[in-house]
């Protein structure tokens, strides 16, 4: 699977805002990619955030 869909997966299974730590732990990725793969999905439209430093999947 691709980091960017491991990280997106994680954060549906949660169901709740997670902040880029929590992915990383919650998914078992290093930090650094979760970091990289959500830029990604930012840039792409695919995550949004309620809250500041916290990301969900975008509707």
């Amino acid at each position: 699977m691709e980091t960017k869909e491991q990280v997106l997966d994680t954060m549906r299974k949660a169901g709740e805002p997670l902040n880029a730590g929590k992915i990383a732990e919650l998914s078992g990725l290093d930090r650094k990619e979760v970091d990289k793969a959500m830029k990604a999905l930012k840039d792409e439209g695919a995550i949004t955030s309620p809250k500041r430093c916290f990301w969900q999947p975008a509707e």
